[in-house]
C-alpha cells in the first residue's frame, strides 16, 4: 500500500509501505473526473498542473493534518493504474483499505454549501445531499460501509457531517439499516439484506454491480469483466454457497447455454484422475474458434459440482505473467504462505503452491497454452518458463491444456488428446438458439440451417451471427442475405496465408465473412467506434489500454466499447482498464484495412496516437511503457522502417530507450540501427539528431561489453562534433567525456584520464567551476583516479565537488548524492569503512526519502552499503540488505534485468563469505545461465558469472570444475578484450590461483609473473593491483620454499604500501602479514611476532575484535607462540578467536573449523590428546556434513586426527586414517600434489617405526 505525505519542506512524498507497519492513514471517497491526479503525476512532480484534482488531493491532505494524521490516501494517486497485478490486487483489497483507514473524507463534488451567510443551516445543503449522485454509486457503498468514521464534505470542503451524526438521513438516502450505518459487524446481516443495499445502485461496467459487494459479503473471487452481470452474479451465488465446498477459482460462470460436444465431454470426464503413477494430462486441440475454452469451462463447472472436495483451478496460459497472476491468486484462494507478500519471489510463491496443490485432488485447466514454453508478455523482460515446472506432480491432480498447436498437445498430453472441429447440424442449431435467446420459428428454423450450413458449423462464426442478429434486430433470413456480400473477399482472405497459418489459426471463410460484416456495420453505425477497432487492429491484440483510444470525452469512449461489446468483436479487461481481441477478429480486421487500402494509413495514425501516450523512460513511468512497449513494438513492426516518417523515428527511439533502461541490450539495438540510419538518410551524417542516434546505439553496445563498437561510433561522433560545432561545445564535450568511459572500461585509464582532463580544463573555462556538468567532470576524472590506486586525488576531486554541490545545488540534489556516495567508494577502496558507512547510510536515507524505495539509485544505494557492511565482516546485515535489493529489483526490473543479476551475484558473494556455498553456487548458477542467454556467452558480465562460480567450486575444493570455468574465461577474455585489460588479468590471476590449490606451482608462476609484469607496466609500480600481483607470486615462491625469492618481494611490496597507503590500510596489514608468514616459515619467530603484534594491534582499533580479519591476525599470532612452544599464550588467544567465531560467523563455518583444529594443535603439542582429539573428531564430522568427504579441509581434518591417534600409540586406527586420507588425496589432489605426498610420506616413516 502506498500513502501520501508532506514532508518538512513542504513537498509531496508518495511512500510505499510494502512489507512494513503501515501507520494511521486518512483516506478519501470521490467520484473520478476528467481531472485526476495520476500516480504519475506524483512521481513526475506535475501534480499541481491539473487543477480541480491538486484542489481535491489539497483538501485531503489539510483535513488530515486537522485530524493529526500525517498520512493520507487516494485511489487514483495511490494505485499504479498501468500495473495490471497492482490494480487486480487493489479491486480485492479495496474493503479492508478502507476498513482499516482512521478517518474516510467523502468529498462531494455535486453538493455545493455558500458560507457568506452564518451560520450555515441545514436546509441549505439537505436537498443536494439527498440528490448527490455519491449515494447512487456501486462502489461507494463500501465506502459508507467500511471505514468506522465517515465525514462529509462540500465541494468547497465544508463539513456537512459525519455517518453518526446524519445515519437516520443516510438510512432514508439508501435504506441501508441504521445498524450497519453504525458499524454493527456485517455477518449479523443476511446475505440477501447486504445484496439489497447495492440494488438501485449504478457502476460504470454492469459487473461492478456485483464485484462492489465483494468486501461487503466477505467473499475473494475473480473479477472477469466482458462476462455480464448476470454471469458474475451467478459466480459469486456459486462462490457463497461453495463456501464450505473445497477452494477453487473458475473466472468465468458456467454456461447455462453451454450445447454440444456432448461426446468429447464424457471423454474428456472419463479420462480425468485416470493415472495411478502421476498427473493426469489432457489437451483439448482445434482451431481458433471451435469452442476449447468453453468445453474446459463445462467439465470444471461439472467437476466442482460432482466433486465437493477436488479444488479447480482455471490459469490464463496464455504467457508467462500471465500464468504468474493466476497462480497468485491461487497462492491466495489456499492461503500459502507469502500469499499476502508483495516482496514474495513468484518462482518460490508458486513452487509452494505446487506443493500445496499436489497433496490434494486438483483439476486445473491452462488455457490458451499455444507452447510449452512461456515468455512474458511485454513486461520487458525476455525470460522464458518451462510449462512443465509449472504443474503438479501428483497422481491426485489432473490438468487440462486447451490450444490451437497440435505439437504442443502431443508434447504435453501424449495420446490424451481430444480434437475439436466443426459442430454437427443439431449442435450448431441449438448454439444458435440460445445465443439468441428465442425459439426460432419452422420458417426461420429452415433459413438458419441454411446459414449454419454457410458457416460452416463453427462455433465462432454462429457466435458472431448470433451477435449482429441480436445488436441489429434482424431476422436470420436477413443476416444471410447481408452475409452474401461478404463471401468473395472472405473466400480471399482465407486464402492469402500472409496473415498466419490458415488451418493452425481457423481463420476460414466464414469466420471471416461474419467478421466483416460485423466489422462493417460498426464502421456505418458508430464511426468513433470503428476508429478504435481499426487503431486496436494496429497494436498487438492484447492489453490494448483505453489511453490509445482517444476520445472526445470518458462517455463517448464507453458507448464504443459497449457497441463493440455488443457486437462481441472485444472482451473487456477489469475497471475499465483495457481491451483484448480474438486472435481471428485481429487478423480479420487487419485484412478488411488491407483490401480497402488503409492498413498503412491507420498504421501511421496508429504510431501518431502511440507517440502522443508513451512517455519517456523515467523509472516513474516503469509501469507505463512497459505496457505500451508491446504495442508501439507491434505498430513499429509493421509499418516500413525504409520511409522518411520522423513521427515513426521519434517512437522508435522512445521504444529504444525504453528497452535500454530495461536491459533488453538487443532489442534495442534494433531500434537504435533503425533510427540512426533514417536520421542519416534524411538528416544527413552531421545532423545533431542523428549524432544522438550514433551515440545512443553506442551506449547499447557499450552495455553490450562490445567496446570496440562503441569506441569506433564515439570516435566519429566526438570528430563530427568537433568540426561541426567546435570544440567547446557542450554536445561535444559530452562526447569526449562518453568515449573517455568507454576507455575506462576497457582499463585504459591513462586515454581516458587524457580526455577528462580536457573536458574538466575546458568546462571550467567555459561554463564556471560551479557548473553542474563542471562537477559530473571533475567526479569522472576522480573515478579514473580512484581505479589507478590514487585515492588521495580521487579524494580531494571529490571533496570539491561534494561541497560545491551542497552549496549551489542543495543537500538533497541528485547529483549531490552522487558526489557523496563516490567519495564513499574513494573511502572504502582506502579501507576507511566508518566514513564509507556514514555517507552511505545518508545518501540511502536521503534517495528513500526523495525518491523512493524502489528508485534504481537508492537499490544502488543499499548494494553499496551492503558491500560496506561486507567489507566489515557484518554479513548478516550485508545479507539482510542486498536481500531486499533482489527481492525488488526482481519486482520492478524483472528477473534477467543486468541490475538483478548483479545483485544476485552480490548475494551470493557474501554467502560464499559465509560458507554457504551451495546457497552460494545455487544462484550463481542462475546468474550464469541468466546471462548466458540474455547478454551473450562473451559480455563482460557472463564471464564475471564464471569467475564468481567458479570461486566456489574453489572454496569447495572442487579445483578440475573451477580450472575448466576459469580455463574459459581466460581464452575468452584473450579473444574478446585486450592482453592488458584488468579483467583479463584478473582471469589470469584467478587460473593461478586454482594452480596454486593444487600444488601446480610452476603453472601457478607463470602466470602470476605475466600478471604482476603487466600491471607494472600498464597500471605502474605502486597501484594496489600491482601490489596484489607481487604478493601472489610471493605466495608461490614461500609454498615451493623459496623463502628468499618471497620475502624480497613482499618487503618491496610492505615499502610502496608504506609510501602509498597509510599505515591502517587493509592492503598495508596484508603486506606486513604475509612477510610474517615468510619470516615464520624461515625460523624467524621475533621478526614475525613483531609484525603480527602490530597487524592485529591495528585491525582491533580499526575493524573491531570481532571482524574476521582481526579473528585472521589472532590466529596467525598465536601460531607464532605455538612455534616458539609459547604453549599458553597461543592457547589463549586460539579459544578467544574459536569462541568468536562461533558466535559471530556459526558453528560449522569453515573458518570456525580451522579455529578448532588450531585450538587442537595446541592441545596436542602439549600432549593433552584427549582435549586434542575431542576437537578434531568435531571437526571431521562436521567438514564431512558441511563440505563434503573429499573436500581439502576434510582431508586436513583426517590427517591431524590420524596424528593425534598415533601419538597415542593407537596405531590400528591411526594407520585406517592416514590410508584413507592417502587414497582420497590421490584420487581429489593427484599423486603429485604437495599434501598426497605429505600423507604418503608419514604413512611411510610409520610403517618404519611399526617395522
Amino acid at each position: 500500500m502506498r500513502l501520501l505525505h508532506y514532508d518538512a519542506l513542504g513537498r509531496l512524498v508518495l511512500t510505499d509501505f510494502r512489507g512494513k507497519t503501515i501507520p494511521p492513514y486518512a483516506i478519501l471517497s470521490h467520484r473520478w473526473s476528467d481531472a485526476e491526479i495520476l500516480i504519475e503525476d506524483i512521481l513526475n512532480g506535475t501534480y499541481k498542473e491539473k487543477e480541480e484534482g491538486y484542489r481535491k488531493l489539497r483538501f485531503c491532505a489539510n483535513q488530515a493534518a486537522q485530524d493529526n494524521l500525517q498520512y493520507f490516501w487516494i485511489d487514483t494517486c495511490c494505485i499504479d493504474r498501468w500495473n495490471n497485478n497492482e490494480r487486480s490486487k487493489a479491486i480485492n483489497s479495496m474493503f479492508q483499505w478502507y476498513k482499516n483507514a482512521a478517518q474516510c473524507y467523502v468529498f462531494l463534488l455535486d453538493v455545493s454549501v455558500s458560507t457568506e451567510a452564518e451560520p450555515v443551516q441545514r436546509s441549505d445543503w439537505e436537498a443536494l445531499f439527498r440528490a448527490s449522485a455519491w449515494f447512487t454509486r456501486g462502489w461507494t457503498l463500501q465506502e459508507l460501509i467500511a471505514p468506522a468514521s465517515v465525514d462529509f464534505f462540500s465541494r468547497e470542503g465544508y463539513p456537512i457531517g459525519d455517518k453518526a451524526s446524519l445515519d437516520q438521513l443516510i438510512h432514508e438516502i439508501t435504506n441501508i439499516p441504521l445498524a450497519a450505518l453504525r458499524n454493527c459487524p456485517l455477518h449479523e446481516f443476511s446475505t440477501s439484506e447486504r445484496e439489497r443495499w447495492a440494488e438501485s445502485r449504478r457502476t460504470t461496467e454492469g459487473e461492478d454491480v456485483v464485484y462492489c459487494l465483494l468486501g461487503i459479503l466477505g467473499v475473494s473471487m475473480p473479477t472477469t469483466y466482458g462476462e455480464g452481470q448476470e454471469s458474475a452474479r451467478r459466480r459469486l451465488r456459486a462462490e457463497l454457497e461453495g463456501a464450505v465446498d473445497a477452494p477453487s477459482i473458475i473466472p468465468f460462470s458456467r454456461n447455462p447455454r453451454f450445447v454440444g460436444r456432448e461426446s468429447q465431454l464424457a471423454e474428456l470426464e472419463a479420462k480425468l484422475f485416470s493415472n495411478d503413477q502421476t498427473t493426469t494430462t489432457l489437451a483439448i486441440v482445434g482451431p481458433g474458434g471451435t469452442g476449447k475454452s468453453q468445453l474446459a469451462l463445462e467439465v470444471a463447472h461439472r467437476t466442482r459440482q460432482n466433486n465437493k472436495n477436488c479444488l479447480v483451478f482455471w490459469m490464463d496460459a496464455s504467457d508467462k505473467d500471465s500464468l504468474y497472476q493466476s497462480y497468485a491468486s491461487v497462492a491466495q484462494k489456499i492461503s500459502v504462505l507469502g500469499w499476502d507478500d508483495d516482496q514474495a519471489d513468484m518462482k518460490q510463491l508458486l513452487k509452494r503452491c505446487l506443493v500445496e496443490i499436489s497433496a490434494r485432488k486438483c483439476l486445473m485447466i491452462f488455457d490458451n497454452t499455444e507452447h510449452t514454453t512461456l515468455r512474458s508478455s511485454g513486461s520487458c523482460t525476455t525470460e522464458a518458463s518451462d510449462l512443465a515446472d509449472c504443474l503438479p506432480q501428483s497422481k491426485l491432480c489432473s490438468v487440462i491444456f486447451t490450444t490451437t498447436n497440435s505439437a504442443t498437445a502431443q508434447a504435453l498430453a501424449l495420446q490424451n488428446i481430444i480434437t475439436l472441429r466443426k459442430l454437427t447440424l443439431d449442435a450448431a442449431l441449438r448454439m444458435l438458439q440460445v445465443r439468441l435467446a428465442k425459439t426460432l420459428a419452422n420458417i426461420e428454423q429452415l433459413e438458419a440451417e441454411h446459414l449454419l450450413r454457410e458457416l460452416s458449423y463453427l462455433p465462432l462464426a454462429v457466435m458472431q451471427a448470433a451477435a449482429y442478429i441480436e445488436a441489429s434486430g434482424i431476422t436470420v433470413q436477413e443476416y444471410r442475405s447481408r452475409l452474401d456480400d461478404y463471401k468473395e473477399p472472405a473466400i480471399e482472405h482465407s486464402g492469402d496465408s500472409s496473415e498466419g497459418r490458415i488451418q493452425e489459426s481457423g481463420v476460414e471463410g466464414p469466420v471471416a465473412a461474419a467478421l466483416f460484416l460485423s466489422i462493417d456495420q460498426i464502421s456505418r453505425d458508430h464511426a468513433f467506434a470503428a476508429d478504435c477497432l481499426f487503431l486496436a487492429a494496429c497494436v498487438d491484440r492484447k492489453d490494448i489500454s483505453l489511453d490509445l483510444l482517444e476520445a472526445v470525452s470518458m462517455q463517448a469512449r464507453e458507448d464504443a466499447i459497449r457497441m463493440l461489446d455488443k457486437y462481441a468483436l472485444v472482451t473487456r479487461r477489469p475497471a475499465e482498464s483495457a481491451l483484448d481481441l480474438h486472435r481471428l477478429v485481429h487478423q480479420a480486421l487487419r485484412k478488411r484495412l488491407q483490401m480497402q487500402g488503409q492498413l498503412q494509413e491507420w498504421t501511421q495514425r496508429t504510431i501518431t496516437q502511440l507517440l502522443q501516450v508513451f512517455p519517456d523512460d523515467d523509472h516513474s513511468n516503469r509501469s507505463k511503457w512497459r505496457r505500451l512497449l508491446p504495442h508501439a513494438q507491434y505498430a513499429l513492426s509493421h509499418s516500413s522502417a525504409d520511409n522518411n516518417d520522423e513521427e515513426r523515428t521519434r517512437l522508435a527511439s522512445k521504444c529504444a530507450t525504453a528497452l535500454f533502461s530495461d536491459g533488453r541490450y538487443e532489442e534495442a539495438e534494433e531500434l537504435y540501427v533503425q533510427v540512426m540510419q533514417t536520421r542519416k538518410r534524411v538528416l544527413g551524417d552531421e545532423h545533431p539528431d542523428m549524432l544522438s542516434s550514433m551515440n545512443n546505439l553506442a551506449a547499447t553496445y557499450w552495455n553490450q561489453g562490445r567496446w570496440k563498437e562503441a569506441e569506433e561510433l564515439q570516435v566519429q561522433v566526438m570528430q563530427t562534433r568537433k568540426r561541426v560545432l567546435t570544440d567547446e561545445h557542450p554536445d561535444t564535450l559530452t562526447s569526449m567525456n562518453n568515449l573517455a568511459l568507454t576507455y575506462w572500461n576497457q582499463g585504459r585509464w591513462k586515454e581516458a584520464e587524457e580526455l577528462q582532463v580536457q573536458v574538466l580544463q575546458t568546462r571550467k573555462r567555459v561554463l564556471s567551476d560551479e557548473h553542474p556538468d563542471t562537477l559530473t567532470s571533475m567526479n569522472n576524472l576522480a573515478s579514473t583516479y580512484r581505479n589507478q590506486g590514487r585515492w588521495k586525488e580521487a579524494e580531494e576531486l571529490e571533496m570539491q565537488v561534494l561541497q560545491t554541490s551542497k552549496r549551489v545545488l542543495s543537500d538533497e540534489h541528485p547529483n549531490t548524492l552522487t558526489s557523496m556516495a563516490n567519495l564513499a567508494a574513494t573511502y572504502r577502496n582506502q579501507g576507511r569503512w566508518k566514513e564509507a558507512e556514514e555517507l552511505q547510510v545518508q545518501v540511502l536515507q536521503t534517495r528513500k526519502r526523495v525518491l523512493s524505495d524502489e528508485h534504481p539509485n537508492t537499490l544502488t544505494s543499499m548494494a553499496n552499503l551492503a558491500a560496506t557492511y561486507r567489507n566489515q565482516g557484518r554479513w548478516k546485515e550485508a545479507e539482510e540488505l542486498q536481500v531486499q535489493v533482489l527481492q525488488t529489483s526482481k519486482r520492478v526490473l524483472t528477473d534477467e534485468h543486468p541490475d538483478t543479476l548483479t545483485s544476485m551475484a552480490n548475494l551470493a558473494s557474501t554467502y560464499r563469505n559465509q560458507g554457504r556455498w551451495k546457497e552460494a553456487e545455487e544462484l550463481e548458477m542462475q546468474v550464469l545461465q541468466t546471462s548466458k542467454r540474455v547478454l551473450s556467452d562473451e559480455h563482460p558480465n557472463t564471464l564475471t558469472s564464471m569467475a564468481n562460480l567458479a570461486a566456489t567450486y574453489r572454496n569447495q575444493g572442487r579445483w578440475k570444475e573451477a580450472e575448466e570455468l576459469e580455463v574459459q574465461v581466460l581464452q575468452t577474455s584473450k579473444r574478446v578484450l585486450t592482453d592488458e585489460h584488468p579483467d583479463m588479468l584478473s582471469s589470469m590471476n584467478n587460473l593461478a590461483l586454482t594452480y596454486w590449490n593444487q600444488g601446480r606451482w610452476k603453472e601457478a608462476e607463470e602466470l602470476q609473473v605475466q600478471v604482476m609484469q603487466t600491471r607494472k607496466r600498464v597500471l605502474t609500480d605502486e597501484h594496489p593491483d600491482t601490489l596484489t600481483s607481487m604478493n601472489n607470486l610471493a605466495l608461490t615462491y614461500w609454498n615451493q620454499g623459496r623463502w628468499k625469492e618471497a620475502e624480497e618481494l613482499q618487503v618491496q611490496v610492505l615499502q610502496t604500501s608504506k609510501r602509498v597507503l597509510t599505515d591502517e590500510h587493509p592492503d598495508m596489514l596484508s603486506s606486513m602479514n604475509n612477510l610474517a608468514l615468510t619470516y615464520w616459515n624461515q625460523g624467524r619467530w621475533k621478526e614475525a611476532e613483531e609484525l603480527q603484534v602490530q597487524v592485529m594491534q591495528t585491525r582491533k582499533r580499526v575493524l573491531t575484535d570481532e571482524h574476521p580479519d582481526t579473528l585472521t591476525s589472532m590466529n596467525n599470532l598465536a601460531l607464532t607462540y605455538r612455534n616458539q612452544g609459547r604453549w599458553k599464550e597461543a592457547e589463549e588467544l586460539q579459544v578467544q578467536v574459536m569462541q568468536t567465531r562461533k558466535r559471530v560467523l556459526t558453528d560449522e563455518h569453515p573458518n570456525t573449523l580451522t579455529s578448532m583444529a588450531n585450538l587442537a594443535a595446541t592441545y596436542r603439542n602439549q600432549g593433552r590428546w584427549k582435549e586434542a582429539e575431542e576437537l578434531q573428531v568435531q571437526v571431521l564430522q562436521t567438514s564431512k556434513r558441511v563440505l563434503s568427504d573429499e573436500h581439502p579441509d576434510t582431508l586436513n581434518s583426517m590427517h591431524n586426527l590420524a596424528f593425534t591417534l598415533q601419538s597415542q600409540a593407537r596405531h590400528e586406527e591411526a594407520f585406517a586414517l592416514i590410508e584413507r586420507c592417502l587414497q582420497l588425496r590421490e584420487q581429489v589432489l593427484g599423486k603429485e600434489h604437495p599434501n598426497t605426498q605429505l600423507s604418503l610420506s608419514i604413512l611411510s616413516s610409520w610403517r618404519v617405526e611399526c617395522e
